[in-house]
Formats: C-alpha cells, sequence, structure tokens
C-alpha cells in the first residue's frame, strides 16, 4: 500500500475519531431504577450530572433499598454511556484500537 495514501486514511480516521469523541461527550444517557423511583442521568464523559428521586422512595426506615436503587440507575446510566462511546468509536474505527483513543 501506497505510504502517502495510508498516511492520509490514517489521518482522516483521526479527524473522525475527534469528531466521534465530541459528538460522544455531548451525548447523555438516563436510566432509572425501582420502578422509576430514582433516575440519574450521565454524560457520554461518564459524568453524571443528575439524580432524581422520588419522593415516595424515601423511607426512613428502608434507606438501604434507596441507596441500591441510586447505585442501580446511576451504573446503568453509565453502563449505557459506555456502551453508547464503544459503538460510536468501533463505527467510526473499523474495529482499529488505538491505544489511549477509547
Amino acid at each position: 500500500m501506497d505510504m502517502k495514501k495510508m498516511m492520509k486514511q490514517a489521518q482522516k480516521m483521526q479527524r473522525e475519531a475527534a469528531l466521534a469523541q465530541e459528538e460522544i461527550a455531548a451525548m447523555t444517557f438516563e436510566a432509572s431504577a425501582g420502578g422509576g423511583m430514582v433516575k440519574a442521568t450521565a454524560t457520554g464523559e461518564m459524568a453524571i450530572t443528575d439524580i432524581t428521586i422520588d419522593p415516595i422512595a424515601v423511607d426512613p426506615e428502608d434507606v438501604d433499598m434507596l441507596q441500591d436503587m441510586v447505585v442501580a440507575a446511576v451504573n446503568e446510566a453509565l453502563r449505557m454511556a459506555s456502551e453508547a462511546a464503544n459503538n460510536r468509536m468501533n463505527a467510526v474505527m473499523g474495529g482499529v484500537k488505538i491505544p489511549g483513543l477509547m
């Protein structure tokens, strides 16, 4: 393969990967637990931006259940963000793994 052509392809892939990373960072993912009593929102950068707790879920006698619902909602929102990021980067990179990119 022509080295010049290969370099152009690598530069194009790098630009597309940078654009994909920007798109991923702008995405938000919402997940819920406990039948919607707890909701967590995460960004594509794996940051939790919001947690909403329905007042009905706040039972002083069962704080453990509320804590479990928060953890479940947060973990699901982060899982969704990670999966979307991986899918987007795989689409751009065509399965090529570049260390430090994702």
